[in-house]
């Protein structure tokens, strides 16, 4: 979805006085930079930005990584994307190539800049086939692509910094001509604008209403930089040539060797900058993370724009912000731990569900490669922490999934969170009474019957509605666990399960072209949405995912003559993985069932 409708429908859908913010992030130089890099991004996506932007670097193997985490931030951590784009060092063939990788991963915001100076020049030099501005990069996206791309473009408060001279700062007449640059911007097709970054609040609001004078219309949006480190701080100011208040400079003067102090007096600026932006009628905000969390949020909190406590979702699972996936409404529940590997293999589908699940029978997966097994280096560090524990029986592998079903363990093989979901909760004790029973629990829900939607511990899809969900439970059990398991089902006929081994010998009491919706959500003047299924197809595929963990993840931990591997290779080739929905979400008690087990 374009930035700009983005914005206009929250506008409309929660009026003027909601405030709209966004983050700005840049690419890391080494692997593990990444890494950490996508941790930050998903904690501060789940607070809902609008959007995220990425920075360009341009040429060679940077560029490239621009273009990975862009795609990996849109259909991966599930936040719109903005991207932004150069013209430094970059022919058209290459921008060309930018633009449609870019639109292939279902991205539609572009940032259109001219870039920086190279390293040891005065002046911009352009390319004998490449563009000199950004107003040039603007014309030829819209005359390439039309209206597929939202573009963005920079304004400058302070006139761009090739304008200024001298600590004065842009003349008059400089400052004249780099606004009717910015409106000829506007006039090429950018819909947005976001400001270099200030400190002198008066400034921007002065640049804002110059624009508005001269008839640029589109919104504009204060990039907003916190103070992080002293030197840092001098450093972007003198290379943006940015105007700092006399009491900024006289304050940081006198804490400028306290780091931490230099810290918090930028969060308490920003969030002074920001108090009199949005009293000015101004409701959206940029900030320039530079790729750290703490100055960002906390400013964004003291101005109650966001709460730690309070994480909205709009559906149980994160939706990726793809444009070719934006209306995805229905998944199936296996993948409620592991949604990136659910994403991965369903990259390719033409269509994805909206409204109902179709036709169980022809869900087309991609096939499993290493990528579904990949861990990023600080979840492994935590798995092997707290399950590359020496084995020494089937006992200490109840023991492991007991822990982890209580919360004494963060991690688990077979979910890609950092954290048990919220609604677990409500029956961690039961979950763990039944795993040190041998029933070893890689997915559950509670029942839940007309809480309402904005609940903290199950609601989605905003106030006014109501959850539902029957209670599941999906888990590896042997053989022996399952018999007795099959023969409680048969007295409780509200109970509907299905078992597979390795092998791939199954046991249902369910047809083969059953989808069983439980979890669903009714909301005024909306059809009823439901989210989350249980159906045969899509649990035959996940088996495979399901026990290639045992010994691509979790074995994987222990050295290959460690005896704990052997014992782990005995469950993976023996149990058998269970779905069991109980259907009575009224009056049902699935834990009961395993009392007399």
């Amino acid at each position: 979805m374009k930035v700009i409708d983005k914005i206009r429908g929250m506008v409309e859908r929660e009026g003027e006085g909601r405030t709209v913010f966004s983050f700005e992030f840049f690419p890391p130089k080494t692997e593990e930079g990444a890494e950490n890099l996508f941790d930050l991004m998903e904690r501060m996506v789940a607070h809902e930005p609008a959007f995220c932007d990425i920075t360009w670097a341009a040429g060679g193997c940077t560029a490239d990584l621009t273009l990975d985490i862009a795609s990996r931030m849109q259909n991966m951590i599930c936040v719109e994307t903005m991207m932004h784009l150069t013209c430094t060092n970059m022919p058209v063939e290459k921008i060309d190539h930018a633009l449609h990788t870019t639109k292939i991963n279902g991205i539609q915001n572009i940032l259109a800049l001219r870039g920086d100076l190279r390293k040891g020049l005065e002046k911009f030099i352009q390319l004998s086939d490449g563009f000199s501005s950004a107003l040039d990069l603007v014309k030829h996206i819209r005359a390439k692509y039309g209206d597929y791309f939202g573009i963005t473009v920079a304004g400058y408060p302070e006139a761009h910094p090739d304008m200024i001279h001298g600590e004065r700062g842009a003349t008059l007449e400089s400052y004249s001509k780099d606004l009717s640059y910015l409106k000829k911007k506007v006039d090429a097709g950018a819909d947005l604008i976001i400001t270099q970054l200030f400190y002198d609040t008066d400034i921007f609001l002065k640049f804002v209403n110059d624009c508005r004078q001269i008839g640029i219309k589109c919104p504009i949006i204060p990039g907003i930089m916190p103070i992080h480190n002293y030197k840092s701080f001098l450093r972007m100011t003198f290379f943006c040539k940015t105007r700092i208040p006399n009491e900024i400079s006289e304050k940081l003067e006198e804490i400028k060797d306290n780091e931490e102090a230099v810290k918090e007096y930028g969060i308490y600026i920003g969030t002074e900058m920001c108090r009199k932006i949005l009293a000015s009628g101004i409701k959206s905000l940029h900030i320039y993370t530079l790729n750290m969390e703490k100055s960002a949020m906390s400013i964004l909190m003291n101005l109650g724009v966001i709460e730690e406590s309070k994480i909205s979702r709009s559906l149980p699972w994160r939706r990726p912000t793809n444009v070719f996936r934006c209306k995805e409404e229905i998944r199936p529940i296996f993948w409620a731990n592991r949604p990136k590997s659910y994403i991965s293999r369903t990259l390719d589908w033409d269509e994805y569900p909206n409204g109902r699940w179709g036709d169980s029978r022809n869900p087309s997966y991609g096939a499993l490669s290493h990528h579904q097994f990949m861990r990023a280096r600080s979840r492994g560090k935590r798995l092997q922490e707290e399950w590359a524990i020496p084995l020494k029986s089937i006992d200490d592998i109840n023991e492991r999934f007991m822990k982890y079903s209580v919360g004494e363990l963060k991690s688990s093989p077979w979910s890609e969170l950092d954290f048990l979901q919220r609604e677990t909760k409500i029956i961690n004790e039961k979950l763990g009474q039944i795993n040190l029973n041998g029933f070893l629990t890689i997915n559950s829900q509670p029942s839940i019957n007309g809480e309402p939607s904005n609940s903290p511990s199950i609601g989605w899809g905003g106030s006014g509605g109501y959850i539902y969900q029957k209670s599941y439970l999906e888990f590896f059990c042997s053989k022996s666990k399952l018999v007795s398991l099959v023969k409680q089902c048969e007295k409780l006929p509200s109970l509907t399960y299905m078992a597979v081994n390795k092998a791939g010998e199954f046991l249902s009491n369910v047809s083969q072209n059953t989808v069983n919706a439980v979890t669903w959500g009714v909301f005024p003047a909306k059809e009823i949405i439901q989210p989350s299924v249980v159906d045969f197809s899509s649990f035959r595929v996940w088996k495979n995912e399901a026990f290639e963990i045992w010994m691509r993840v979790w074995a994987d931990l222990f050295l290959e003559d460690d005896p704990s591997r052997r014992i782990i290779e005995q469950v993976q080739g023996s149990y058998y993985l269970v779905s069991l929905v109980d259907n009575d979400y009224v009056e049902g008690d699935l834990f009961a069932t395993f009392e007399e087990i």
